[in-house]
């Protein structure tokens, strides 16, 4: 479950809620590429933006919709409590695992980071994914931390940030020198999940992945075979990855799944809005390019 590609969809949300029914296609069309685990409600899946009542509709309809796929469902927020209620809620919905950033609006020092892991891990009967995001949470986790969180029960792998093809190495090498060796590491940031892979990196946690599952598969399951290849496979995918880097993931896939067909619009939940007309030509034409414009 923490090795290889999981794949986190978009949650289709508007004002009046979550489209249940897209977003189970979305996650069957996942489970039926053969990903190796599902990332439900992630910050692909808008979790902030949900309520107690809908994250847990979430992660039932997510599980559903996975069939025998293992499903990881976030359950970041600000205060623990509310955390507390959100794994409880995963568990009961089926999940296999959970994903906890520490969400912040007041800056966290180190010791109220691990005393967040330190109170839900003790709690959980699943295991827990360590969401390292610093770009959204603005919590630096060092690696004296991660050892920390790390050697808590019932944590399975950490989530980090894309590392450059040159560090992934050397910054992999250190981080698995503080954490158990049970604990695998999985890389973010898509443009550079290929160098991570190739470093050593035991997954690729992608928002490709969420509606390109045969895209992002192909290029991790070279990667995880050591083939250089699997850098040029991603290379190619750069007219995505720039539209990425500048309007940010989720609203481009938002917008690629309202060009195939699979969400209706809007999906995003206020104040975030789509791209705009002349950026979303754009996207149009660079999935045309990449041969990604039709459902397979």
């Amino acid at each position: 479950m923490f090795t290889g590609l999981s794949a986190f969809p978009l949650t289709p949300t508007d004002e009046n809620g979550i489209d249940e029914r897209a977003f189970v296609g979305l996650v069957s069309r996942l489970a039926a590429a053969g990903v190796d685990s599902i990332g439900a409600l992630g910050s692909t899946g808008g979790y902030a933006y949900l309520s107690r009542e809908q994250r847990a509709r979430t992660a039932r309809a997510a599980v559903e919709g996975a069939g025998t796929t293992p499903v990881i469902v976030g359950i970041g927020a600000l205060r623990t409590l509310d955390v507390l209620n959100l794994a409880a809620d995963a568990q009961t919905a089926g999940a296999a695992a959970v994903l906890l950033a520490p969400v912040t609006y007041q800056p966290l020092t180190d010791d109220e980071v691990f005393g967040l892991y330190e109170t839900v891990t003790a709690e959980l009967s699943v295991p827990l994914v360590v969401y390292d995001n610093p770009g959204t949470t603005h919590v630096t986790f060092s690696d004296e931390l991660h050892g920390r969180i790390a050697a808590l029960p019932n944590i399975g792998s950490i989530k980090i940030p894309g590392i450059a093809a040159d560090d992934a190495p050397a910054r992999i090498a250190a981080l698995r020198a503080v954490v158990p060796a049970h604990v695998t590491i999985g890389v973010s940031g898509d443009w550079l999940a290929a160098g991570g892979l190739l470093g050593g990196a035991d997954a690729w946690y992608s928002v490709l992945g969420g509606l390109f599952p045969e895209s992002a598969l192909a290029i991790a399951r070279v990667a995880q075979a050591g083939d250089q290849a699997a850098a040029a496979a991603s290379d190619r995918l750069e007219p995505l990855w720039a539209l990425f880097r500048r309007h940010g993931s989720l609203r481009v896939m938002s917008a690629a799944a309202e060009l195939l067909g699979l969400v209706s619009s809007p999906n995003l939940p206020l104040p975030l809005l789509p791209l705009d007309p002349a950026s979303r030509r754009e996207l149009d034409a660079a999935l045309g390019e990449l041969g990604l414009a039709q459902l397979t």
